[in-house]
């Protein structure tokens, strides 16, 4: 009787021991995954904590069709931010082709021309083989940006100024999100309007820069200083969109980007689509560090809707990002 209870004891605390150990291994094991995610998640990041450099190869998104995309870049008298932009963006591995937007009195100097191609064949890699153009205009406007080009052999187009710096991973991310949804515009600089109601006003709005747009969480339009969008729309800018708009942008030197935003929103009825991604400004002498900009475009703005019979732009608060470069998602 003894040794039979003495049994069940025994029995009893092999159980608890048993559990016991069970429940610390799992702990254990619990502790172990959440360091490992942990360190995990700080070396995939820890390119970031470094800053941007120009990227010698970044990693593919998606594997690329023959034909990617071509860069449309508009500049002017900046030769040492034209010369750092070519040779940062001749690197990305979707780019076929770069179209230096001329419209400087005199032309190009062939030992600008010699560098710049220098530069290109350099970082052309595997093969690849990056196109340099210079598209020399005679008159001095910024319709020059979005004027057709009769050889391009892309249907993507990224717009880009010379003064700003993406790197290479989220070019790509936008060429990507663009090939989902080619006839919008995808862009990384976004910006909103909303109608003025401080008077009662229904028709008269109000251009909003970054500030509104982080303040809102909306957007309507994306700047084309950095954005993609179909070839095809160089051509409605230039020979189907009143000619009122392009002379407007021409007098008045701003705009130009707003009135292609109008365009490509008049034609899908669709908001374009803002993909997140760090901006470096190499160059702080554009037209947007005049004073009085946000006036002006505001004044844009309400042209435009004039010229085109109704407001054309659609608000939205999507946006994509790379989700591997965020904890959550």
């Amino acid at each position: 009787m003894r040794g039979s209870l003495l049994s069940r004891r025994t029995e009893q605390r092999l159980r608890q021991l048993a559990i016991s150990t069970v429940g610390s291994v799992k702990i254990k094991l619990l502790l172990f995954l959440c360091i490992a995610f942990t360190l995990f998640a700080l070396l995939s990041r820890g390119s970031g904590f470094t800053g941007w450099t120009s990227p010698s190869g970044p990693p593919d998104l998606l594997p690329f069709p023959r034909k990617g995309y071509a860069i449309v870049m508009n500049t002017w008298k900046r030769y040492d931010l034209l010369k750092q932009s070519v040779s940062h963006y001749s690197l990305c591995p979707g780019l076929e082709s770069i179209h230096i937007v001329w419209s400087e009195p005199d032309p190009p100097l062939d030992s600008l021309r010699k560098f710049l191609q220098h530069i290109v064949e350099s970082n052309s890699r595997d093969g690849r083989q990056v196109e340099l153009v210079f598209d020399i205009n005679k008159e001095d406007s910024l319709n020059n940006r979005f004027k057709e080009i009769k050889d391009l052999k892309t249907d993507a187009v990224f717009s880009i100024d010379d003064d700003v710096i993406f790197p290479c991973s989220s070019v790509e991310l936008a060429f990507n999100v663009w090939q989902s949804a080619p006839d919008t515009m995808v862009g990384f600089v976004p910006r909103v309007h909303w109608v003025d109601q401080s008077k009662g006003y229904n028709d008269y709005y109000i251009y909003g820069g970054w500030w509104s747009v982080w303040w809102s969480g909306t957007y309507s339009m994306v700047l084309s200083k950095a954005a993609f969008f179909h070839k095809k729309y160089f051509s409605v800018y230039t020979n189907e969109m009143p000619a009122s708009i392009r002379e407007y942008v021409t007098k008045n030197r701003n705009c130009e980007d707003i009135a292609m935003s109008f365009l490509v929103a008049n034609a899908t009825s669709a908001p374009p689509i803002w993909v997140k991604g760090k901006i470096f400004e190499i160059g702080s002498t554009g037209i947007s560090s005049m004073g009085g900009h946000s006036e002006r475009r505001t004044q844009c703005v309400n042209r435009f809707v004039a010229e085109f019979g109704r407001m054309p732009l659609v608000s939205t608060s999507a946006k994509a990002v790379d989700s591997r470069n965020i904890w959550f998602w």
